[in-house]
């Protein structure tokens, strides 16, 4: 889904991290070594068809590489 993240990330949470990660290897393949952690946040976002709303944002992030592959997981 193609989305545009609006403003910022707010309440952001990192829910796990390094081998408590499933995709560990694949994101060390295609970014690099890093210490991983999946997060997640709420934020405002504007959809492909241009609907503003408000989302449950999950992401994967490392220290050096930065935030990767967002993931609109529910409306809130």
């Amino acid at each position: 889904m193609e989305f545009e993240i609006i403003g910022s990330i707010r309440e952001p949470e990192t829910f796990t991290q390094g081998s408590g990660i499933r995709e560990i290897a694949r994101l060390r393949k295609i970014y690099g070594q890093g210490q991983w952690r999946k997060r997640k946040g709420i934020a405002t976002v504007r959809l492909a068809d241009g609907a503003v709303v408000e989302v449950e944002l999950h992401w994967y992030e490392a220290t050096g590489i930065g935030k990767r592959e967002y993931k609109i997981k529910r409306y809130v």
